[in-house]
């Protein structure tokens, strides 16, 4: 995470998520896979595995 963090949350990463879109913003419990966060939520994940095996 670059920077500290000094309880403003406007300093912390951001990207969208895959399924809908919206940003998700850095959270302490994804400090170590950050990379790999791809959903803002289990909902989210739920349809993005769906739309996923809809392809195949």
């Amino acid at each position: 995470m670059p920077g500290q963090f000094k309880g403003n949350k406007s300093y912390l990463p951001t990207k969208p998520c895959v399924a809908c879109g919206k940003p998700m913003t850095w959270r302490k419990v994804w400090e170590k896979d950050w990379e790999s966060v791809k959903y803002c939520s289990d909902k989210c994940r739920k349809q993005g595995a769906a739309k996923t095996s809809l392809r195949t």
